[in-house]
């Protein structure tokens, strides 16, 4: 429900992360056994933890892209993201729907547990596409071949309508495919989807890549970036949104009763309540992350990241606790007890509203299901 608030998106790249719900693309779990669903979730523990919040974000997100026409970079579960959004379906396991109807000769080996970031495999990149561009200097003779890495046990099954392949592996597997209806990187246009990962085809402990062209996927952006910086110095008038002012001002006028009432040390509401309870149910919506959105962040670095900011914050409360004791304890004993009963009411008035979202979150939720 928030997309939409980071708009305008200048382009998004999705890369990486577990299997997408087979229920979103394939009903029937293609005729998978009990014991064979077992194996594979047993051998691919850590992708076949299916994550349906984030299915249901990066799907919808994949679907704004088409929608707005939002340069769209899918690599990896990014690419299979994309494919799904528009129809298309994979393959709930390659080793168990392909490998096992290959000659020896065709089979390969799209997931190296052993040498994850070292193993490359062949593919056959398709004449005529932005593949074809990116590593023409790297393609002896006719053979259209380069080594790409891999680190997948699922992939592209049904190719959705609207797209044409890039490149396959040895056992047909399709490894890249865009939208050549909307592909003009000049200006800022492209949806694409690569199995592979080129940012990652790099030489250990160096900045050269395998091929020069591992590094075309970024030349996209780096045009569109230009084009915008371009538009950037054309001054525009800003408009402001009545309604989201007029919330705005609501809201400081709720934290502004409290703050004097804080201040005087009068504790009188009378009159005020229901401006006050804008602020207190402004502040509740700002609720703390779900466990299931603070693993993700850890997941992603951001923890390490903001580290600092994160303790500058805490060095800023402890301050604010200090501040606060030394006020609180000048006060008079009539002072505190209206302090206390302001904050009682407050709590009481928070309580109720919560009730009541909860309730009405399971009733939602009942009648969904």
């Amino acid at each position: 429900m928030l997309l939409e608030s980071f708009e305008p998106i200048h382009g998004v790249l999705l890369c990486e992360g577990e299997d997408i719900d087979p229920s979103l693309y394939d009903a029937e779990l293609s005729g998978f056994a009990p014991e064979e669903l077992e194996e594979i979730r047993a051998l691919h523990a850590s992708d076949t933890a299916i994550d349906k919040e984030k299915d249901t974000i990066e799907l919808r997100l994949a679907k704004l892209c088409l929608e707005r026409n939002i340069p769209y970079l899918g690599i990896c579960r990014g690419s299979q993201v994309l494919n799904v959004a528009c129809g298309g379906t994979l393959y709930q396991d390659i080793e168990k729907e392909i490998s096992k109807n290959c000659s020896l000769g065709q089979r390969v080996v799209h997931m190296n547990y052993e040498n994850y970031d070292g193993h490359r495999h062949l593919v056959k990149v398709v004449e005529g596409t932005p593949l074809h561009q990116w590593f023409r200097d790297s393609l002896e003779g006719n053979k259209m071949e380069i080594m790409v890495n891999s680190y997948h046990h699922q992939g592209v099954k049904k190719l959705a309508q609207r797209f044409v392949p890039m490149a396959f592996a040895s056992d047909g597997l399709i490894e890249g495919f865009y939208d050549p209806d909307a592909y003009n990187p000049q200006e800022g246009k492209f949806i694409m989807g690569l199995q592979f990962h080129p940012e990652r085809m790099r030489n250990q402990d160096s900045d050269n890549f395998d091929y020069p062209g591992c590094k075309s996927a970024y030349q996209a952006v780096i045009a569109y970036e230009k084009k915008l910086s371009c538009s950037a110095s054309i001054p525009k008038s800003v408009k402001l949104d009545q309604e989201i002012e007029k919330k705005r001002k609501v809201i400081v006028r709720s934290f502004s009763i409290a703050r004097n009432m804080y201040s005087s040390g009068g504790g009188k509401v009378s009159g005020q309540e229901s401006e006050l309870q804008v602020g207190a149910e402004f502040l509740e919506a700002n609720t703390a992350l779900s466990l299931q959105q603070e693993n993700r962040l850890k997941q992603m670095g951001a923890t390490v990241r903001n580290a600092s900011t994160y303790i500058e914050r805490l060095k800023m409360n402890e301050e604010r606790e200090r501040v606060a004791r030394n006020i609180i304890g000048k006060m008079s004993v009539g002072q505190l007890s209206d302090l206390i009963s302001f904050y009682h009411m407050m709590g009481q008035i928070c309580s109720e509203a919560l009730e009541k979202k909860l309730h009405d979150l399971v009733v939602s939720e009942d009648i969904s299901h």
